[in-house]
């Protein structure tokens, strides 16, 4: 056990070919860090629990599971523009995506790094930016 282990827990997470490497502090033990809206007023209604478990699936299944992380997230506050996708470290917002978007957010963003520019949330101001419902 090292001074950075946790009791109870191994610091090598795949198999001996992959070297056991310390972080520095803070630093992001994943390349990419993918937040799903999943709950608020209008995500859950527009599929997001669904969109959440394809991202996760393809992204496990082209990525791995050490370099993307998908994760539910909770309100992102921009409630009618969704479901909404946050990506880490590059702070890139998604709006409005479908199931029919999955594969290219994950085939281009998560494996080659370049954002999906038609799906990116635009014109939208710093903080809630939620969409007055009748």
């Amino acid at each position: 056990m090292t001074e950075h282990s946790v009791p109870g827990t191994s610091n090598v997470s795949e198999p001996a070919t992959r070297a056991a490497a310390t972080l520095e502090p803070g630093a992001s033990p994943f390349e990419r860090h993918v937040f799903v809206c999943v709950s608020g007023k209008t995500c859950p209604g527009q599929g997001a629990a669904e969109l959440h478990a394809a991202l996760k699936g393809l992204a496990i299944e082209r990525c791995g599971k050490i370099a993307v992380r998908v994760n539910q997230s909770g309100c992102l506050a921009q409630c009618g523009h969704g479901p909404m996708i946050a990506v880490y470290p590059e702070n890139v917002w998604y709006a409005g995506v479908t199931l029919g978007d999955v594969e290219e957010i994950v085939d281009e963003h998560l494996v080659h790094g370049r954002p999906v520019e038609r799906l990116l949330f635009r014109g939208h101001a710093p903080g809630p930016n939620v969409v007055r419902m009748p």
